[in-house]
């Protein structure tokens, strides 16, 4: 039987380890989303479908999971075996609304754990379908108000200063979606980028925010950056050191303004600072927390 094709089956959580998920073709790194805010729960809601499930059904439905398996067979002329499911941007990993590591304020509303893919060179880390699917899944689950997000960064995974100069910041290709959006949704907000042990994003910091302003996007315009503010959660992520290179100790903050306060933009940014950071060659995970200024 092959359980792949099961309705309303899911990968068992206990078979999987940060970073990697069974079946998976080989992540190069963890992205995990926090979202932060007030979440009531739709009235409606008659079914017992978590965090977990409804992001894996979301991710599938999308063409994002990456459900590559294979089923054994066993037959009189030997053993078969067949690949199933298709390749995608991430396998999973966990999701849940509560985490005994989250800060008590703001309130965790949902957070969301996968082992992503390798990156072809002339694309980005895959932050903006993912911060989509998570708010997907939140939308299933309540409305939601949000207040602050949390994005842990594989940048490791994006090859770097080895990539060809003309896919350095690939994210640029799809900053146009935003610029047609409403003038009145231009948000102050506060991004944070931590490096955790790696001291390279500080130093890196005045080069991040000359790009960010030169290049040819209207979606985030930075205003200033400190080396020395800080958001207290920022310092308290809901996942163990052992998930990056924590704790965090080397930061920058950038202010700014943000085209629409959305998981989409949000999302895209999260694409856009990583391909930044590689190019300068950052190349360790990087935890972006992004809040209202």
């Amino acid at each position: 039987m092959d359980v792949n094709r099961m309705p309303g089956w899911y990968p068992h959580r206990e078979q999987t380890r940060p970073g990697l998920a069974p079946g998976a073709r080989g992540p190069v790194g963890t992205l995990f989303a926090a979202l932060y805010g007030e979440l009531t729960p739709h009235p409606w809601r008659s079914t017992d479908h978590d965090a977990y499930s409804l992001f894996y059904d979301r991710s599938l439905a999308m063409g994002w999971l990456d459900d590559v398996g294979a089923v054994v067979r066993h037959t009189a002329a030997g053993v078969e075996e067949r690949r199933t499911g298709a390749a995608g941007l991430w396998g999973m990993n966990d999701a849940g609304q509560d985490h005994p590591l989250a800060a008590p304020e703001p309130a965790l509303v949902a957070w969301f754990q996968v082992g992503v893919e390798p990156v072809a060179e002339d694309r980005p880390l895959p932050v903006q379908p993912f911060l989509r699917c998570a708010g997907d899944t939140a939308a299933r689950l309540g409305s939601l108000q949000l207040q602050a997000v949390q994005v842990l960064l594989p940048v490791q995974g994006l090859g770097g200063t080895s990539r060809p100069a003309s896919a350095r910041i690939p994210s640029l290709r799809t900053s146009g979606w935003f610029a047609d959006g409403d003038p009145r949704s231009r948000t102050q907000v506060r991004i944070m980028l931590d490096g955790g042990q790696d001291p390279s994003v500080p130093a890196a910091a005045p080069a991040l925010r000359e790009s960010m302003n030169r290049l040819d996007q209207r979606v985030f315009a930075c205003g200033s950056y400190s080396l020395t503010e800080y958001d207290p959660l920022a310092t308290r992520p809901p996942f163990d050191d052992g998930l990056w290179n924590g704790p965090p100790l080397h930061r920058v903050s950038f202010h700014g303004t943000l085209a629409e306060w959305s998981l989409d933009a949000i999302g895209w940014l999260g694409g856009f600072l990583a391909d930044l950071s590689a190019s300068q060659a950052v190349a360790t995970p990087l935890l972006l927390t992004a809040s209202r200024s």
